[in-house]
């Protein structure tokens, strides 16, 4: 994915049997996925989006050249991109997960650790997953004003201050 294009939601499969989707919405403002369209699927298509009712975990939605059940069952999975310049600006500290993803971790004290390798998401708030030769394998840092005083975008760096024993 190129930084010009921001990942805003999911297709997680059919809806009923005339060819809507389920969709997952990755948006502050979940219905305001359809104010991006077209999105570009990862899967290279470019697809109007159109809700047509809110469903547990998402919205049924028709997509531009999906008429059929199983052509919507060939879609799970498929992320859903939007144009950057269409995306609303962040405040100073909230940041698109894309931003993130391969800046340089150091520590406070300026030693390069690695970078980040993912931002993750359970539900609890964001954690970074943090990969390097200094790291024993992956380590994953809540991404809180504590454990991450600095992003600095231009220098494509972040300055960590890890909880005790989380890097021993």
């Amino acid at each position: 994915m190129t930084k010009d294009k921001i990942v805003v939601g999911a297709i997680a499969g059919s809806f009923g049997v005339k060819g809507e989707v389920r969709l997952k919405s990755f948006c502050a403002n979940p219905e305001d996925i359809a104010l991006y369209s077209p999105l570009v699927g990862d899967n290279g298509e470019e697809y109007n989006v159109k809700i047509t009712r809110s469903v547990k975990n998402g919205f049924a939605a028709r997509l531009s050249g999906i008429r059929f059940k199983d052509e919507a069952d060939a879609l799970r999975g498929v992320k859903l991109s939007a144009d950057r310049d269409l995306l609303p600006s962040l405040p100073d500290d909230e940041y698109y997960h894309t931003d993130l993803m391969g800046l340089d971790v150091l520590d406070t004290g300026g030693e390069l650790l690695g970078k980040v390798a993912a931002v993750l998401n359970h539900g609890a708030g964001d954690i970074l997953e943090l990969r390097g030769p200094n790291l024993k394998g992956s380590v994953l840092l809540p991404f809180t004003l504590d454990a991450v005083p600095t992003v600095d975008l231009a220098a494509k760096r972040i300055i960590i201050d890890p909880p005790e024993g989380l890097l021993d």
